[in-house]
């Protein structure tokens, strides 16, 4: 069986684990602060907190933001379910759009219509490693502006809705010569088990807020919220004398460990020279093999402004049904691959629907997500076990269309 996703571990890793481990140092610690520090460096941003998911990061910032009841985030309603469940945990309302047709990305011209006076936030999603067109998202709240209505003293001092990047996807992607992270005010990546750059489960924040914002102070506050609002954390209270703490806030349990931070750490090393390498090739196959197939519409990678971190494969098939779809997949994993599909729309979901939200104001979320499977992109997959899927691919919708 070829399988979907699974995590790059090798002897490396596992060797830097065991020395982690060793040294009797496993929580939040000297690994931790080195990988934001690597992070920092590799986006060329100022500040990366890392946190025990994106999820986590996601909804720290909303909370830092002042996000609330009555108060309303537009998110894509093509995208993971955390994206809009963090706006629910905030009490606040997800005001979902519709994307665009060719790249799976958000509209901005939906954003746009959605925009009210209780708009705060705008959470743009990276699909499948490919960026979101900021620089028109970062015009539009400019433009905006006399719309905003402020509620926190964070909301009051930026004087604007927020730009908060779901980048989970998109860690090494480029947009306009910039590296994914530094795009926007907040960008938020994802280290879970499946995505490029693993360290078991995690995330990070990245800070790129305009002054009269100090970022360096963004992440101290954030580093306190993280943990329970302890001023201090476990390697800090470990110095001699230092053992007392205060609890400024009630806070929230998502910092990562230096066990998660140790496999980042080795990911990191080698992410651009090796893992992106091997991601953007086993992509090219895959275009390269589908490129042929009149039914095939290829996934955009990359492009005059744009160039993907290679998280995904979503490949789209012309002119069938969500059922025929489904019985691809299924003849699909009897030839022993398996597929994925990426995502099943917010409005589809149970919690979401009984909420109200109704696919069919999302004809473009729809059209996609009926057409869509994700082939399988991993470190370790082969060249030759690439062919084998894009045969098995290839021979299972012939089988159905």
């Amino acid at each position: 069986m070829i399988n979907f996703a699974p995590p790059r571990i090798d002897e490396k890793t596992i060797e830097a684990v065991a020395e982690t481990l060793r040294s009797g140092w496993i929580t939040t610690g000297p690994k931790t602060k080195l990988l934001e520090k690597k992070i920092s460096e590799y986006c060329g941003v100022q500040q990366t907190l890392c946190v025990n998911s994106a999820t986590a990061g996601l909804e720290l910032a909303l909370r830092w933001f002042g996000v609330g009841a009555g108060d309303e985030v537009i998110v894509p309603a093509y995208t993971y379910a955390a994206t809009a469940n963090v706006v629910i945990h905030c009490g606040a309302t997800p005001v979902l759009t519709d994307i665009n047709k060719n790249d799976f990305c958000i509209s901005v011209e939906a954003i746009e219509k959605a925009i009210t006076s209780r708009t705060k936030v705008i959470m743009p999603v990276d699909f499948g490693g490919l960026p979101c067109d900021y620089d028109s998202i970062n015009t539009l709240v400019e433009k905006v502006k006399n719309k905003f209505i402020a509620r926190s003293d964070n909301q009051q001092k930026l004087g604007r809705i927020l730009v908060l990047s779901d980048a989970a996807h998109s860690m090494g992607a480029t947009y306009k010569g910039k590296t994914a992270g530094i795009l926007t005010d907040i960008s938020v990546f994802s280290f879970h088990a499946v995505k490029n750059l693993t360290t078991a489960e995690g995330g990070a924040m990245l800070f790129n807020l305009p002054a009269p914002f100090d970022n360096a102070t963004i992440y101290k506050e954030l580093s306190i919220l993280s943990l329970h609002g302890q001023t201090k954390d476990a390697l800090a209270k470990m110095q001699k004398g230092n053992w007392k703490y205060d609890i400024a806030v009630a806070g929230f349990k998502c910092n990562m460990t230096d066990l998660a931070a140790t496999i980042g750490l080795i990911e990191l090393e080698r992410y651009k020279d090796d893992t992106l390498v091997k991601r953007k090739a086993i992509v090219d196959a895959y275009s390269n093999f589908f490129s042929k197939c009149s039914w095939a519409e290829l996934p955009i990678s990359k492009d005059n402004d744009r160039e993907s971190s290679y998280h995904l494969f979503a490949l789209r098939i012309r002119n069938i049904t969500e059922e025929q779809r489904d019985k691809i997949i299924q003849k699909i994993f009897d030839r022993d691959v398996s597929v994925n599909v990426h995502f099943i729309p917010i409005p589809m979901m149970s919690f979401y629907k009984n909420l109200g939200y109704k696919m069919s104001d999302y004809p473009v979320t729809y059209d996609n997500f009926s057409r869509e499977i994700s082939l399988p992109v991993y470190y370790d997959l082969t060249m030759e076990q690439v062919d084998i899927v894009a045969k098995a691919v290839k021979d299972s919708v012939e089988e159905v269309i």
